[in-house]
């Protein structure tokens, strides 16, 4: 397995780099942003989400494996994984308006205070102090892709009426920036981890300067901003909960979204401990995923150049997505087969994630988008909590668990095929409208 992993990395990694090599001389060459006031300002944004994403990868790979070196058993660290997700999604849904009163960059800041105490729990083998690390985790994750984006937004908007078409600009290269440090953090804690011999809870310590580093940057260098004031949280609910209930567009696509990222959620506990007995680097395994989802992200940004309507893709993904996941059924007792399975799956996640995010924006409505997520983001932890709670230790382990995960994304793609069947008809309807 150690050969594997990393021959997989690097044959992979070389892939990447050819297929992002293709799309970037296919892409229509736009014109570079020369404002230096508007780069300046880009820069100290970065930074500091930088800093806070190296934090936060860096705890990816060994958190299985450190619960696991300190002797406790699958169930116990199954309520540890499912407290971080319940964490993460009650503090998803309050998080915007305790921001927009609070003010953002005290919410980051904040955010790097949280994490980095939740790293310092991984020091401690007491399974009750674990679980509040675990929580704080939770709450942190929701923090770090709401807030420092939400900071952004309204500096580069309200602030400095920079226009908005820049915004892209930004955050295509924190997407990219996103994907390199996964991989990098994937090697980092390899070398702390392994090659070091300073075992499972290094990257936890070594997570803790580039937190502080965030913080301080943020506490330097960034001024404070405020949302609306007035802004409620029932209202925002009753919105969304109506706007679901009157489209079935809306309805379907968070449906997709919450069977799809429950799978990812039951995957991020399951893969180590299929792993674990062929003794893998768990690094470079981590750095090989980052990297199969680098690939599906490239490979949906060729389909988009070849003009593949989204919905289109978003089927074939989650096609190829069950598949994997039969095969990671099929294979659950052989890790070096199950990793090939796993590869797939995250190639399938790279393509997913902007594919769904464009889709989204084509269907939900703007000034209601927070509110229709909100209630979506219940069944997708609901669904991923139940799963791992459940049949975590039952007689079909891991296969059965994979089979369930199978189920729903089988799912996924009936709910797609109903979605483009109501698309096509309302495309049609809009033709004889025209025509008329």
């Amino acid at each position: 397995m150690f050969v594997i992993a990393y021959a997989s990395f690097l044959i992979l990694s070389s892939i990447c780099t050819a297929l992002h090599y293709l799309v970037f001389t296919k892409k229509p060459k736009s014109t570079p942003i020369e404002n230096a006031l508007f780069l300046a300002f880009q820069r100290r944004y970065l930074t500091a989400y930088c800093l806070a994403l190296m934090g936060d990868w860096l705890q990816g790979p060994y958190l299985y494996k450190l619960y696991h070196h300190y002797g406790f058993l699958e169930p116990q660290i199954a309520v540890l994984y499912v407290c971080g997700y319940a964490a993460t999604v009650l503090a998803a849904t309050v998080t915007p308006l305790l921001v927009d009163r609070i003010g953002r960059k005290k919410m980051c800041i904040a955010f790097t205070i949280a994490y980095t105490v939740c790293c310092l729990t991984k020091l401690s083998t007491n399974y009750g102090l674990l679980i509040v690390g675990r929580i704080l985790g939770g709450i942190s994750t929701a923090l770090l892709f709401t807030v420092y984006e939400a900071w952004y937004v309204h500096e580069h908007i309200e602030t400095n009426d920079f226009p908005k078409e820049w915004l892209s600009d930004t955050f295509t290269k924190a997407s990219l920036a996103n994907g390199a440090i996964g991989v990098g953090a994937g090697i980092l804690t390899t070398f702390v981890a392994e090659w070091c011999n300073f075992g499972s809870v290094a990257p936890f310590v070594l997570a803790i300067p580039f937190l502080i580093a965030s913080g301080i940057y943020v506490h330097m260098h960034w001024t404070e901003n405020w949302g609306a004031a007035k802004t409620k949280f029932k209202p925002i609910c009753l919105e969304g909960l109506k706007q679901i209930v009157l489209d079935r567009k809306v309805l379907l696509i968070g449906l997709v979204q919450s069977l799809f990222e429950s799978v990812v959620y039951i995957f991020v506990f399951l893969w180590t401990p299929v792993l674990l007995p062929a003794r893998p680097p768990l690094g470079i395994v981590f750095a090989t995923f980052m990297v199969a989802s680098m690939i599906g992200g490239v490979l949906y940004s060729l389909l988009g150049l070849q003009r593949w309507p989204v919905r289109q893709t978003l089927t074939a993904v989650m096609c190829v997505a069950t598949v994997a996941l039969i095969g990671a059924v099929l294979f659950s007792s052989h890790p070096r087969l199950s990793f090939g399975m796993y590869l797939l799956l995250e190639l399938c996640c790279g393509a997913y994630f902007p594919a769904m995010s464009q889709l989204r924006k084509s269907v939900l409505p703007e000034a209601h988008r927070d509110g229709v997520l909100n209630w979506f983001r219940v069944p997708l932890n609901l669904t991923a909590s139940l799963v791992i709670l459940l049949l975590h230790d039952t007689a079909g382990g891991a296969p059965q668990i994979f089979g369930v995960c199978a189920g729903l994304m089988a799912g996924g793609v009936a709910l797609m095929l109903i979605y483009s069947s109501l698309s096509d008809k309302d495309e049609v309807l809009d033709d004889s409208s025209e025509d008329n």
